[in-house]
């Protein structure tokens, strides 16, 4: 049955100060249109009747596997809008099954940079599985108004190829009905469940146990909880309630290679005991902003999960005590991530002192790192073909020997591709300047010191000098982020010049973050010259990472 969708677009005239509205009819070929699109483009008011693109002309005469390669890198939310461009455009994108591989479904979004899509009309949807996305649906992120038996049944039976699945619960009130949920997709690789403040999930859990052995990566993303945030709370108020049994799914899903629990507020080392217990097969762990880790629990994790590699503890409460009680030269911990954790020098040193190699290694705001533990990493060699450091604000560290190992290190400089020093006010360009000379495979850069009441700098910094070194010496460049204030930054009127030789030969450069200020427009007016818009941005809106030099980054990704 042929239906009518209207596409409402507000365009801004060019001689007129007011949005005027266009409504533009369009007749589907059928019902499987299930998404109205409200958006903001700059067109010209021009009839669209009366409107022919000699482009879009010439697009006719494309052969339809041409045209079938274009479409394989849209967005499933571009997909949907070529499908209202011609009857030919609807018929290849609606009957090629390939085309819609990934699938993001959140609610009122029209965001055509991740391509969320908001299904209005959950009948239309469902058959949509069956005739659009069937067996080339591989990954799909479901908000809770479509986690349904009807949804996941087709899901089960349509997509047997889906691997990667998203239940997002966060913003959930209530469950749907979930007693006659007998089918579940049983092929999944990767499960992503998002937590609910509010919502306990055993019951709809209890009906999806036996489907997850396949399961490789598990995350589970936790809530921050509003008591966390008032420090005279009562103990009812801090109670952190166990909405979803992390025993149960680790007895049903033995194959798990990597685990991420961020931000769970229940989870305990009793929850890692029992993960410890079951998954043998365990090589990544993630337990960042689980506060109630304390790290007694390591030494039975570390005794039975012989291939952990990768153990990420950001913001946990981790004791010195238990850190020591575990014979860390047993172990296969290559990748660490001990960010904002209230270890002691003394516990770095026996750490450290029995860890053979790293290959990443993150200690901001760790008081505890010292020179002292530093100096035992480079005479042990462990940094020996390190991929990322981060030694961001940590405060009883000098530069000194950060200045050394950089520049006298050369089994450590040459091999970087990531790496974060920030937060120290006696940092020159000088340092910057020798520094970077020795760091040819750099991606990844964040230095400087960002603005604040207690700590204010004296001098000024040479910029022009610092974005020469990186122009010369780190051609892999691709993020950047310098944290420096307009007030510190200090450059002379040939600095444009020194922004080109970044821009021309840095060409791998996606990313380069500046704070807000003269400077900053300056450099982002240089790049958009050149037609590289979007590669300047701001410290307020944007923040750089060392994360992705992870070998298992991809794996921690859950959406």
């Amino acid at each position: 049955m042929n239906t009518r969708q209207t596409l409402s677009i507000f365009t801004q005239g060019n001689n007129s100060h007011r949005p005027s509205r266009v409504s533009i009819t369009t007749t589907s070929i059928n019902d499987e249109h299930d998404l109205h699109i409200n958006e903001v483009n700059n067109l010209p008011l021009i009839d669209p009747h009366r409107r022919r693109s000699s482009r879009l002309n010439s697009l006719r005469f494309l052969p339809d596997n041409i045209l079938l390669a274009v479409f394989s890198y849209l967005t499933p939310l571009d997909l949907i809008r070529c499908t209202r461009v011609c009857h030919r455009w609807h018929l290849l994108v609606s009957h090629h099954s390939h085309l819609w591989r990934r699938l993001f479904l959140r609610p009122d979004s029209s965001n055509g940079y991740t391509g969320a899509v908001h299904v209005r009309r959950l009948d239309l949807f469902i058959h949509a599985i069956a005739t659009r996305f069937n067996s080339s649906l591989i990954y799909i992120d479901l908000p809770i108004e479509l986690i349904t038996i009807e949804v996941l049944r087709e899901l089960a039976i349509r997509c047997p190829n889906l691997e990667y699945l998203t239940l997002d619960f966060s913003s959930a009130m209530q469950l749907h009905d979930f007693s006659d949920l007998n089918e579940f997709p049983c092929n999944l690789k990767r499960l992503c469940i998002c937590l609910s403040e509010v919502i306990f999930l055993e019951g709809f859990m209890r009906r999806i146990y036996s489907f997850l052995s396949s399961l490789r990566t598990l995350h589970i993303i936790g809530t921050l909880e509003k008591s966390s945030l008032i420090s005279t709370s009562s103990p009812e108020e801090t109670d952190n309630y166990e909405t979803i049994n992390i025993s149960k799914i680790k007895a049903n899903a033995p194959n798990l290679h990597t685990i991420n629990l961020y931000g769970v507020g229940f989870i305990d080392d009793n929850h890692v005991e029992a993960i410890a217990s079951g998954c043998i097969h365990l090589e990544c762990l993630a337990l960042n902003f689980c506060t109630q880790v304390t790290g007694t629990s390591f030494k039975n994790l570390m005794n039975r999960c012989r291939k952990l590699k990768c153990l990420l503890l950001q913001n946990t409460g981790i004791q010195s005590e238990p850190i020591m009680a575990v014979n860390w030269s047993t172990t296969q911990i290559s990748e660490l991530d001990l960010s904002s954790t209230d270890l002691n020098e003394q516990a770095f040193l026996y750490f450290f002192s029995m860890i053979s190699k790293l290959n990443y290694l993150a200690v901001p705001y760790c008081d505890g790192f010292t020179d002292e533990v530093l100096n035992l990493l480079m005479t042990r060699g462990v940094l020996n073909g390190c991929r990322a450091l981060d030694f961001s604000n940590t405060v009883n560290l000098n530069i000194e020997t950060v200045y050394r190992l950089l520049t006298s290190f050369t089994n450590v400089s040459y091999q970087l591709e990531a790496l974060s020093y920030t937060g120290h006010i006696g940092i020159t360009e000088q340092f910057w300047s020798d520094c970077i000379r020795y760091l040819h495979r750099i991606k990844i850069l964040v230095i400087g010191t960002s603005h604040s009441w207690f700590k204010q700098i004296t001098r000024r910094i040479h910029i022009d000098q610092i974005l020469e070194a990186c122009a010369v010496n780190c051609p892999q460049l691709r993020r950047l982020e310098i944290q420096w204030d307009p007030e510190t930054l200090r450059l002379n009127e040939n600095s444009s010049k020194f922004i080109d030789h970044l821009r021309i030969r840095c060409i791998y450069l996606s990313s380069f973050v500046l704070s807000d200020g003269p400077y900053y427009e300056g450099v982002k007016a240089n790049f958009e010259r050149a037609e590289r818009c979007g590669v300047v941005r701001t410290t307020t809106m944007y923040q750089t990472s060392i994360v992705s030099a992870l070998s298992f980054y991809n794996e921690l990704k859950f959406n």
